[in-house]
């Protein structure tokens, strides 16, 4: 059995900034702060990571995370409903080719909490290619996740998976990093902020321009 594990931001989807509007409007509807999260750095971390790093940068304890999650996620519904947000080249037909094949899963491994990138998803009709996964409501550590995401699929499809035969597909550094702790394969794509160079560099076990050439990750397969 296969599973390949995709991150969601600048690696599914580009969410047209609706995340990051979300978490100031939670910031500044509680503690009235504005923009509390210039400055730090979000691209393949988790949220709750993120989060508790604006608490900490404005004085604020992390037991306020809670609240933040919380508000972040309401306002989040409605930031997705944006006209800037779109759906990444080849998403659509690379799904549905690894749909055809009866020993391939296809799952998620993303730092969005679980319900976020649900949020995220939905306007795209992309959750029903993905049962299951591992989110950063999780564990705060995104090298924690695939392990959770192999056992959620373990049980769900009652065949045995290892971590070796898993194939991670994001945008970023943080994301082959997280493959290669467990002996899992990375896919990057250059879709999100870092380029090719930056992803070969970090070790990526193929790196593309784009998922608009399924057979690339098929052939990868």
């Amino acid at each position: 059995m296969r599973l390949v594990l995709f991150d969601i931001d600048g690696t599914l989807i580009d969410s047209g900034g609706a995340g990051v509007r979300a978490l100031n409007r939670a910031m500044q509807n509680l503690f009235a702060i504005e923009n509390a999260f210039a400055g730090i750095g979000m691209a393949g971390r988790t949220d709750t990571e993120i989060i508790k790093d604006g608490l900490r940068k404005h004085g604020l304890p992390s037991e306020k995370t809670g609240d933040v999650v919380d508000a972040y996620l309401s306002y989040l519904s409605e930031e997705i409903r944006n006209d800037r947000k779109y759906v990444k080249p080849g998403i659509y037909e690379v799904l549905s080719a690894l749909q055809a094949f009866a020993h391939v899963a296809t799952g998620l491994l993303t730092g969005n909490l679980e319900r976020g990138a649900r949020i995220k998803l939905e306007p795209f009709r992309l959750n029903g290619y993905f049962p299951s996964g591992a989110f950063g409501s999780d564990d705060e550590d995104r090298n924690k996740l695939l392990p959770i995401a192999v056992e959620r699929f373990r049980r769900l499809v009652g065949f045995p998976i290892k971590s070796e035969e898993c194939i991670v597909v994001g945008d970023t550094p943080r994301d082959v990093e997280c493959a290669h702790n467990h002996g899992a394969f990375c896919i990057a794509v250059a879709t999100g902020p870092y380029p090719r160079e930056a992803l070969i560099t970090a070790g990526a076990d193929l790196v593309v321009e784009d998922l608009s050439d399924p057979g690339a990750v098929l052939r990868f397969l």
